[in-house]
């Protein structure tokens, strides 16, 4: 049977659905496509070239409607909301996503409109880039502690030492009572908005940067 890269990437996504990133493997991937591991290489040289792909994949819904009259403190966040999306869309997908750096379409499409908001808010092309990176590097992360913390609820109650731990330290309890994945879109849209609030207040500085 005739395969070709996309049926391997979406047969990849839904294998990890299945195994999570520690069971995705070329072998059992190959099993799924019902073809022998050579044939696979032929597409992907690696896992980790594989990996891209799915990265790749996984960013081809985000940002594709783009409102000309959007300010871009709005374009950003929405954005970045989309990415998280994204990300939560399959099992372990912000951590496939955070260990690829894929020169790709569909990576590099949104990683433009990001520093394009940027630049259009008064960054230079360093400060842009920097500032991008940032917020992905803060929506990865947050995307994989929700999955974590969605994972470890499903695992069952504290164990006695970990109640015991919790009734020595209050603050620390409260906390995790409060990061809970029930509430994680009010505790993401909190975070986004505090994010791009400084970056609103940091423009104000790169305007005037620019002007002297």
């Amino acid at each position: 049977m005739r395969i070709v890269k996309e049926d391997v990437v979406a047969t990849a996504l839904d294998l990890l659905d299945e195994v999570g990133m520690e069971g995705l493997t070329m072998r059992k991937l190959a099993d799924a496509l019902r073809i022998q591991a050579p044939s696979l290489y032929w597409h992907f040289a690696s896992k980790e070239v594989l990996l891209e792909g799915m990265a790749d994949a996984l960013m081809a819904p985000v940002a594709r409607q783009n409102p000309q009259d959007e300010t871009w403190d709005t374009r950003l966040a929405r954005i970045a909301g989309e990415v998280r999306q994204a990300l939560l869309s399959h099992r372990d997908a912000a951590r496939v996503f955070a260990g690829t750096y894929p020169v790709s379409e569909n990576v590099l499409r949104v990683g433009s409109l990001l520093i394009e908001c940027l630049k259009a808010a008064g960054a230079d092309d360093r400060k842009a880039s920097w500032e991008a990176f940032g917020l992905v590097y803060f929506v990865i992360g947050f995307a994989i502690e929700e999955q974590s913390l969605s994972a470890k609820a499903q695992g069952g109650d504290a164990s006695a030492e970990e109640d015991g731990l919790l009734a020595r330290y209050p603050a620390a309890a409260l906390a995790i009572r409060e990061i809970t994945a029930e509430n994680a879109d009010v505790r993401f849209e909190y975070s986004l908005r505090g994010q791009v609030e400084a970056l609103r207040a940091r423009a104000a500085g790169w305007g005037a940067s620019a002007a002297g």
